[in-house]
């Protein structure tokens, strides 16, 4: 379901009940970064956060990241997070994508352990950078033509 306008600009986002980590990615370059978390009380972010971030980057569409089980079917927490990509999508007309996050939250945590920061899960946590794997997958999957 790809717009017409060619995306430049993506915002990713890893959603969760309590938090919701975002990232930024660029297409030209295929990259994405952890930008920051948003607190969400029962998955519900503070909108005006969400909606002074769309403003701040522009992005040209999002990308939600879809916690499917390792089976590959949905997982309780799916419907919610494609709710949200919906709301996204009503609240801010942007196109919004998901994309399998399978093990990116796994993967995050296996990289700030590398990276030496054992310190701690608690105080860095791995919303962000989960976020930017799972847009880096979007990027890697649908940009490689």
């Amino acid at each position: 379901m790809m717009s017409d306008k060619p995306l430049r600009l993506l915002l990713g986002f890893d959603y969760g009940t309590k938090q919701i980590g975002v990232a930024v990615g660029q297409v030209i370059t295929g990259q994405a970064r952890e930008l920051c978390v948003l607190k969400a009380q029962n998955g519900v972010p503070d909108w005006q956060q969400v909606e002074a971030l769309i403003h701040e980057w522009q992005p040209d569409a999002v990308v939600v990241g879809l916690p499917l089980n390792m089976d590959g079917t949905p997982s309780e927490m799916c419907s919610r997070a494609e709710k949200f990509a919906r709301r996204l999508n009503g609240r801010f007309n942007l196109p919004a994508y998901t994309h399998d996050e399978r093990l990116t939250t796994f993967e995050a945590k296996g990289q700030r352990l590398q990276q030496g920061q054992n310190g701690g899960y608690r105080q860095r946590p791995v919303d962000a950078l989960a976020a930017a794997l799972l847009l880096q997958g979007w990027l890697e999957q649908h940009t490689a033509d």
